[in-house]
C-alpha cells in the first residue's frame, strides 16, 4: 500500500500508521474541539463562594460567568480596584482544548480562594457566542473580559499563548505569567499558593 503523508510517500504499512497516529495526537494537543478528558461541571454555588468574601471579592462572585465589555480600560480599572488582594487572570478561548482541560481546575480553585483571591479571566480571540456557549457548560465564580483582538492578553504578557495565567501579587504587580495549560489542579494550586501573594 503506497500512501502519501504531508509530501512523504510511504510503501509501509506499519510506519503509515504511526506517522498517521502522531499528527492525530499533534493535532488533539493545539485545540480545537477536543476537551482534553475534562467533563462539564455543575456550577458553583455562588451564594456559597460568596459567603464572607470581601466586598471587592463578592463584586466579582456577582458578575459570575458574564462576559464583560470594555476592553483594556475596563480590565486595567478592575484590576486596580483588586489592589489589596491578589489576581489571578486566565487567558482562555473556547476553541481551545487545553484551555477547555484545565478549566475545571479554575472552578474549583476560585471557590476554595473566594474569600481571600481574585479570579478574572480573559476571553481572546474568540466568538461571543462560543464563549458563552463554553461558560454554560464550564461556569465559574467570576467575570471573563472580552478580548477579541488580544489586547487584554498583550497586557498580561500572554498575547500568543493558549491559554495562559497571570498572577499580581497584593500591590498589583504583575509576578508571573504561566503560558499553557495545567496538567492538573495541583499544579495550579501551587502557583497560587507561589505568586498569587
Amino acid at each position: 500500500m503506497t500512501v502519501r503523508l504531508n509530501g512523504v510517500v510511504s510503501r509501509n504499512k506499519h510506519f503509515t500508521l504511526v506517522a498517521i497516529a502522531a499528527v492525530a495526537v499533534a493535532a488533539a494537543g493545539c485545540g480545537g474541539d477536543d476537551d482534553g478528558g475534562a467533563t462539564a461541571s455543575e456550577a458553583p454555588d455562588i451564594g456559597a463562594v460568596s459567603k464572607g468574601a470581601p466586598p471587592k471579592l463578592a463584586a466579582l462572585h456577582d458578575q459570575a460567568n458574564e462576559l464583560l465589555p470594555g476592553g483594556t480600560a475596563a480590565f486595567e480599572d478592575r484590576l486596580e480596584e483588586l489592589r489589596g488582594f491578589p489576581v489571578v487572570v486566565n487567558k482562555w478561548a473556547s476553541w481551545c482544548g487545553p484551555c477547555r482541560a484545565e478549566f475545571p481546575f479554575f472552578q474549583s480553585q476560585a471557590a476554595k480562594g473566594a474569600d481571600r483571591i481574585a479570579f478574572v479571566g480573559v476571553n481572546s480571540n474568540d466568538g461571543e457566542d462560543s464563549a458563552s456557549d463554553f461558560l454554560a457548560e464550564f461556569p465559574v465564580p467570576y467575570p471573563s473580559y472580552l478580548d477579541p483582538k488580544l489586547e487584554i492578553a498583550a497586557v498580561i504578557d500572554a498575547a500568543v499563548e493558549f491559554p495562559a495565567t497571570a498572577f499580581y501579587d497584593k500591590q498589583g504587580e504583575l509576578a508571573y505569567v504561566r503560558r499553557g495549560g495545567y496538567a492538573s489542579e495541583d499544579e495550579l494550586a501551587a502557583d497560587i499558593e507561589r505568586y498569587a501573594r
